[in-house]
């Protein structure tokens, strides 16, 4: 019965030993996938950043041309308003 015993105990450390290896490779490779997803993801954020520091700079830009018009505008209607005069009242 003592042969039985540490032969079922030598069976049960090698198949808990087995899945305990396998269960590891499978956290290692899952970890591995995580890793690199989140490097993707810095990558990712990083082209963001950048992105949105384009755009930032774009729309300064073009509310800067945008009261550059306005003003060109003000100064036509400002311009035009001077040159012409009411109907004469003298009819």
């Amino acid at each position: 019965m003592r042969k039985n015993t540490l032969l079922n105990l030598l069976l049960g450390l090698a198949l808990s030993s087995s899945l305990i290896g396998c269960e590891d490779s499978k956290a290692r490779q899952e970890s591995e996938q995580l890793k690199e997803h989140v490097a993707e993801l810095v990558k990712e954020n990083g082209n963001l950043g950048n992105r949105v520091d384009e755009l930032t700079q774009e729309n300064a830009t073009l509310k800067q041309e945008n009261a550059q018009l306005k003003q060109k505008v003000k100064t036509k209607k400002t311009k035009k308003s001077k040159h012409h005069h009411g109907p004469s009242s003298g009819q």
